[in-house]
């Protein structure tokens, strides 16, 4: 397998496992009690995230892989890590609201409010730049910046304690 064969591999069994974890995450915090806020973005959320994933497959698996573009990559994955380690249970990929519950303020939260979005806006951006796919980059990250303002509006209202 090339080594673009590899990354993308990777890239797609890390989505599908934490669709997994998001799920069972989901599904407990609606068991405790929670309430989801603001759905109906959600499935474009989605379509964006798998067309991205498609689109890589579609136009990077025969491209070489950028040594520096891959060395940023996996330090966002670092930071990915970090924050689905911060939030534990408490991750999702919906905004999923424990009534009560305090608001994480540890690990990378006590520098910025959103943090995973920064990874998101940095893995759309730099994993097609590994490939040298830098129209795809452009195009995509657009894209997240419009969902993202709209997500990011959303989950800031949820998270004041606003009304779902």
């Amino acid at each position: 397998m090339t080594p673009a064969i590899l990354l993308l591999a990777f890239v797609t069994a890390e989505r599908l496992a934490e669709l997994v974890l998001a799920r069972r995450n989901t599904q407990a915090l609606l068991a405790q009690g929670a309430v989801e806020h603001a759905p109906g973005h959600y499935p474009l959320i989605v379509l964006l995230h798998a067309a991205w994933l498609v689109g890589l497959w579609v136009f990077g698996f025969d491209q070489p892989v950028s040594p520096f573009w891959f060395a940023v990559f996996m330090l966002l994955q670092a930071a990915r890590i970090w924050v689905l380690a911060t939030l534990g249970p408490r991750w999702t990929t919906r905004i999923i609201v424990l009534p009560g519950a305090p608001l994480v303020a540890k690990g990378p939260y006590r520098f910025v409010s959103h943090p995973n979005y920064l990874v998101v806006v940095g893995e759309i951006a730099v994993l097609p730049l590994c490939f040298g796919l830098v129209w795809f980059a452009l195009a995509f990250s657009i894209a997240n910046a419009i969902i993202l303002a709209i997500r990011i509006r959303a989950e800031s209202t949820a998270l004041a304690g606003a009304p779902p």
